[in-house]
């Protein structure tokens, strides 16, 4: 069985989280669902990052 975790947050945060939650939604699929749109994000953010800073050589896959 999981542990239920409590999260403080103020009263506005929570306002903003129910204007937000889809029906029939619970707050944990919500936050499950920010969080994944949080790494996908900062996933897109890196690979910019490497492709504005980084240089590359091609690879020849028949070579493999």
């Amino acid at each position: 069985m999981q542990a239920t975790k409590r999260i403080p947050v103020r009263e506005e945060t929570w306002k903003e989280l129910g204007a937000i939650k889809e029906a029939g939604q619970t707050y944990d699929e919500l936050i499950g669902e920010l969080i994944e749109r949080r790494k996908k994000a900062k996933l897109r953010e890196d690979l910019e990052r490497i492709e504005s800073e980084g240089e590359f050589v091609e690879l020849d896959l028949n070579e493999l």
